[in-house]
């Protein structure tokens, strides 16, 4: 008797467990019933009456500046250890924006670095392979080109740097990651800063903004309220690695004077004295302040201004080249320094250059030529 209560009581417990439970059911006291109006979607609230013209302004500067930003991939070429088969692999990525009608893209150089192929994806989506056209380091730049038809992509429309003020609007727009298109805004926090390239050169007159600027939108336009280039972001200042409110762009103004000597020459086309130069560590070892001339080029612009290099004395001691401390005015302390001077002028530009020569101060007056 005692077998068959517990055969039916298993059979009971077993069709409770088991027993199919609506959905709707779970999560209150089985045969419960309710409907209130928190059961029900809450109704939509009416949308203002239009946008603000703040907000119409953004979206169609975004709307309209997006067909101009690219994603761009860059891949190595490696050889695997054991099979030694050849592979390409993923190595950066970061935005860029389209510069001419013939397919010229603008990005940082650190986007590109060290790429055996590079591929640009444009905003309808379509990916075309790119080749390098110039490239320089000192001011993270590079043009890319790509073969599209006439018409099929448009260059941003180009601003100027040099009258941005301090709270004045921007817009960052990139394609980070791959991602579609993200748009950031912010404000001019500060100009005139100085930041430090790849190749360890001092890039001056920089933007610093607010915009939100990620690893992805490296490469990426600083734009104004109405939508023209007024930079290219390139770098973040961040403990973490994340956006903290601090980035910073090359100013419009250097780009537009960079990026057309890297599509005629491939390289920018600097001036110079036509000297090398001995490195600032020698020089801060045997406490000389400003630059020492190692070498004078010869028929060059300091061997016409009548500079003198390093030179080997009759009785075979060596006798130190002149020492360059100011150019146009501006005090030269570090072979940087005298880069930023240069920076300022162009190609056949006359410079006074004060140099100090034995126990003397001299100045002559040196006409600047090109140099690589």
């Amino acid at each position: 008797m005692n077998s068959h209560v517990g055969f039916l009581t298993l059979l009971l417990v077993t069709s409770i467990l088991y027993s199919p439970i609506h959905a709707a059911e779970w999560g209150k006291p089985l045969g419960a019933v309710y409907d209130g109006p928190e059961g029900k979607p809450r109704p939509v609230s009416p949308s203002p009456v239009e946008l603000s013209a703040d907000e119409r302004s953004t979206i169609a500067v975004f709307e309209r500046a997006t067909k101009s930003v690219v994603f761009i991939a860059n891949t190595a070429i490696q050889q695997d250890v054991w099979s030694l088969n050849v592979m390409e692999v993923p190595q950066g990525s970061g935005s860029g924006f389209v510069w001419s009608k013939q397919g010229h893209i603008v990005t940082n150089f650190h986007v590109i670095y060290g790429a055996h192929a590079i591929r640009v994806t444009l905003a309808d989506r379509s990916e075309q392979e790119a080749k390098l056209v110039g490239a320089d380091p000192d001011h993270d730049l590079a043009v890319l080109q790509i073969q599209v038809p006439d018409g099929h992509v448009e260059p941003l429309a180009i601003g100027s740097s040099h009258d941005l003020r301090v709270g004045q609007k921007v817009l960052a727009i990139g394609n980070p990651f791959g991602l579609d298109h993200t748009l950031t805004t912010g404000v001019v926090s500060a100009l005139g800063r100085t930041i430090k390239s790849l190749s360890n050169r001092t890039i001056e007159g920089v933007i610093q903004t607010d915009a939100a600027i990620n690893p992805g939108n490296s490469g990426g336009p600083l734009l104004d309220g109405a939508g023209r280039l007024i930079g290219v972001n390139t770098q973040i200042v961040s403990p973490s690695g994340a956006y903290a409110g601090i980035g910073f762009a090359v100013p419009v103004d250097m780009v537009n004077r960079i990026v057309p000597e890297l599509i005629k020459h491939g390289k920018l086309i600097r001036p110079g004295l036509g000297v090398s130069l001995v490195p600032d560590a020698m020089a801060k070892r045997w406490n000389i302040k400003g630059v020492i001339i190692g070498k004078v080029t010869r028929g060059g612009a300091a061997d016409r201004a009548g500079l003198k290099g390093a030179r080997e004395t009759m009785i075979g001691r060596i006798q130190l080249g002149d020492v360059i401390v100011s150019v146009a005015g501006k005090p030269v302390a570090t072979i940087d320094d005298l880069m930023d001077v240069m920076e300022a002028h162009k190609v056949g530009d006359q410079v006074s250059v004060e140099i100090v020569r034995g126990n003397r101060r001299e100045q002559v007056s040196v006409t600047l030529q090109a140099v690589n």
